[in-house]
């Protein structure tokens, strides 16, 4: 390997980090694709899989916030630019790196979990900001982190030789029926997709995950 630069810097709480980046040469030999899997975003469990497993993200943000606000109060009170300030400043940002490594150290682990136990993954190009817009759940959207564990998905397999498949934005994974494939439109607020046509009565999230999984599939084969 050799050795491009390093880099460093200096976190709020008054850590220091060396970055180094390195050049290396890998042959990468692509799998023969066997085990696939859909991943539908999901704003309460932060996924539901083909497979019906659900994310089960820990929401570290709502768990820190009545301790984060209550040390905002505190500063609140300070006079500013005093040594008492710029302690507490630490303090908070202390508890936001903390949110942020327990974040980064989930996403990781479920990210390599995956990444190690199936060939083809699938998930849904989302606009993260824009629905966080749309729909207000800024707080909810921004705590789970679904853009940088699907940049952690993509980078992992493609180093085992595997594949990640964004099905496009306008893809119906929601409306369409994973059995028969009829379409329909479904209000966010109902949480079960029920078919009129062969009567499948199922989870909204999985009929979308088994959705997804089938998109990965008939899209592989085309490439």
């Amino acid at each position: 390997s050799k050795i491009k630069n390093v880099t460093i810097s200096k976190t709020k709480t008054n850590k220091y980090f060396a970055s180094i980046q390195f050049e290396i040469q890998k042959i990468i030999e692509q799998v023969e694709p066997e085990k696939f899997l859909g991943l539908d975003y999901s704003m309460s469990a932060f996924f539901v899989d083909s497979e019906g497993n659900k994310g089960n993200y820990p929401k570290f943000y709502r768990l820190s916030y009545e301790n984060l606000a209550k040390e905002q109060r505190k500063l609140s009170k300070m006079k500013k630019g005093s040594n008492n300030y710029n302690k507490q400043k630490i303090q908070i940002a202390k508890i936001h790196e903390k949110i942020a490594n327990q974040r980064k150290d989930f996403l990781h682990k479920t990210s390599r979990k995956i990444a190690n136990s199936y060939d083809v993954v699938c998930i849904e190009s989302l606009n993260m900001k824009a629905m966080s817009k749309i729909f207000k759940f800024g707080k909810s959207v921004h705590d789970n982190g679904w853009g940088m564990f699907a940049s952690m998905l993509e980078y992992k397999l493609a180093e085992l030789g595997k594949f990640l498949i964004k099905a496009d934005k306008f893809f119906p994974s929601t409306k369409k029926c994973s059995s028969c494939g009829e379409k329909q439109d479904i209000p966010l607020s109902a949480r079960i997709y029920d078919c009129p046509n062969c009567e499948l009565n199922i989870d909204r999230d999985l009929n979308a995950a088994l959705n997804l999984k089938q998109y990965g599939i008939s899209r592989l084969k085309l490439t």
